[in-house]
């Protein structure tokens, strides 16, 4: 059997899964204890009303008590409103714990995914983590408003019934248990197929969406080379398989159900082929035989309804299974016992002895040392694959180093505070990434230190407050999914500007104008000087021309720094970073 990547084996009930379910489960125990005493009241109110059914033909309608009658017909009625009354404070008190129970594992999952390292994100696709916190949440509903509740409710109706059953006439009674082994035989058989198919459907759906969710994210290239009918022919590939396991589904609950109404339909008959001879004998009572007729419905019902609910628990389990192994990763940036909060950064940031692979296999970055001193403009260049985005990303603590060393005025990067570091930290990216929010909020996402005029005073000064203000509700224009209603290179100016909006002491542009048009990037290179003065910035360009006036320049190669040193000098030495220059400008000046 396929598996996920969160689980790849099926596993039945687990005790070990309920206990750490029950986590969730335990601020809401006294709504809990409350909805079983209402369940077991509700299992016994039930099989009551036959009983008195009985009780009214055999005592009043037989004997023409017409006030018994009455009588005996209001308590009946009674009977079944409290029973109402009760079913509907059950359901109401265990769809509302289902509910907010769902709404802390939402809330629980969403963090832990956020706290997770960058690597974790690299090795598993957006579609499937939005069907951990949409689809497999979800599921899990069933187990806490219907399951475990609900399946104790129907055992305890069934014992109930049978309780009463035998209370009223024994011989009736074992007639119609003994269509039982055949109906567990077949419930046994249903309840393997189905919860196997149920396995399969959830990583078929986790399939689908994360193909809908990278279908999407990337059709400006299906369309550019004309790919739709060969994603949509893998997308009806996927659609089959859901669409067989579903056929599956109901062909098995197809047959399961009219097996359970054939043996209901059995058991009523032998009740019905023993009273025709003891009724005559005035050996049974009319009253038993419509008595015993209602038990043999209300009996089958919670049976048939306990298989369907077995089988939901097991489809709830699955999801329970893959939610637990999300929050079982525990593939996050360590954090050190007594982290530091990084006030002000003051002096330097030292690279000394740098190793790091992504894989533990191939490295990456190879012994690297080197220093930026506060107040720096430092470039850092080289050939795709040469590892300045890692370098980067290791300043950020998206991913963590093994191997050498990375201090910020001497105090080892590990040590100190993620969100004291990243307050110190701005970056802007090739990608810019823009959210379904206006324009305000994106450049400040939320930071409530960012005042108007400070917001106005960022977008002035990278040159985007023009655009802007043209927009039809200037700063509160919404922002469409991904920035679609914005250029290239307006989105990146929004990005700049929610960069020095935050007005941090180290600004890191990666490869920040290459998406940029000629006539943004003006704008933004007349107001650079004036941007990274009393900043530290570290930049990643492959355009040499913007990265002339940087107060030292990085040459890496295949993870190693190459050369070191300002534009000229690096050129006199006709090294790397001269033939560099050669192949992007044919001539050196």
């Amino acid at each position: 059997m396929r598996g996920d990547a969160f689980g790849s084996e099926y596993k039945p009930v687990d005790r070990t899964l309920l206990s750490r379910l029950y986590i969730f489960l335990k601020p809401y125990y006294k709504w809990v204890f409350l909805a079983f005493f209402l369940t077991i009241l509700s299992a016994g109110l039930g099989p009551m009303r036959p009983y008195l059914t009985k009780v009214a033909i055999d005592k009043y309608i037989a004997l023409k008590d017409f006030d018994g009658l009455i009588a005996m017909i209001g308590i009946i009625f009674a009977l079944i409103a409290l029973h109402g009354v009760v079913q509907f404070a059950m359901a109401y008190i265990m769809q509302w714990v289902g509910q907010k129970v769902l709404l802390d594992i939402r809330k629980k999952l969403f963090d832990h995914i956020n706290s997770l390292s960058m690597r974790f994100f690299d090795q598993n696709p957006v579609g499937r983590l939005v069907t951990r916190l949409t689809n497999d949440v979800e599921g899990l509903n069933q187990l806490f408003s219907q399951g475990v509740v609900m399946i104790f409710a129907d055992i305890m109706q069934i014992i109930f019934i049978i309780g009463f059953m035998f209370f009223t006439h024994i011989e009736l009674s074992l007639l119609t248990l003994a269509i039982l082994p055949p109906l567990i035989f077949v419930t046994s058989v249903f309840r393997k197929k189905v919860r196997v198919l149920f396995k399969d459907l959830r990583t078929e759906l986790s399939s689908m969406n994360s193909f809908m969710s990278e279908n999407i994210s990337g059709i400006a290239t299906l369309k550019l080379f004309s790919q739709e009918d060969r994603q949509f022919d893998k997308f009806d590939t996927i659609n089959k398989k859901t669409r067989e396991l579903n056929i599956k589904t109901i062909f098995y609950y197809a047959i399961f159900f009219p097996t359970i109404e054939l043996l209901s339909s059995i058991a009523l008959g032998l009740v019905l082929w023993y009273s025709a001879g003891h009724i005559f004998t005035e050996a049974l009572t009319i009253g038993t035989l419509i008595a015993f007729l209602q038990y043999s419905e209300m009996f089958f019902r919670p049976v048939r309804d306990l298989s369907e609910k077995y089988t939901t628990l097991q489809s709830a389990m699955a999801a329970a299974e893959r939610i637990t192994d999300v929050l079982d990763n525990d593939d996050s940036i360590p954090i050190a016992s007594e982290p530091v909060t990084l006030e002000k950064f003051r002096n330097s940031i030292d690279f000394t002895n740098l190793n790091f692979s992504y894989d533990g296999k191939k490295e990456v970055l190879k012994n690297l040392s080197f220093s930026i001193k506060k107040g720096e403009t430092v470039a850092i260049v080289g050939a795709t694959g040469s590892g300045k985005t890692t370098l980067i990303n290791l300043l950020c603590r998206f991913y963590d180093y093994s191997d050498g060393s990375i201090k910020i005025d001497g105090i080892e990067l590990k040590d100190i505070e993620e969100n004291s570091l990243r307050r110190h930290i701005a970056l802007v990216m090739q990608d810019v990434f823009l959210f379904s929010r206006s324009v305000e909020e994106n450049i400040t996402l939320g930071n409530e230190e960012i005042t108007p005029a400070e917001l106005r005073r960022a977008a002035a000064a990278i040159g985007a407050l023009g655009f802007i203000e043209k927009m039809p509700q200037g700063f509160a224009t919404l922002v469409s999914e991904r920035g679609t209603n914005l250029s290239a290179g307006q989105r990146q100016l929004i990005s700049f500007a929610r960069a020095f909006a935050a007005n941090p002491d180290i600004l890191i542009l990666d490869e920040a104008t290459s998406n940029i048009d000629t006539q943004a990037e003006e704008l933004i290179t007349a107001s650079l000087d004036k941007l990274l003065q009393n900043r530290t910035s570290i930049i990643i360009a492959h355009r040499l021309s913007t990265i002339q006036k940087a107060d030292k320049i990085l040459v890496m190669s295949k993870g190693e720094l190459k050369e070191s040193g300002t534009h000229d000098e690096l050129l006199s030495r006709r090294g790397l970073y001269y033939k560099l220059y050669l192949l992007q400008n044919g001539n050196v000046a």
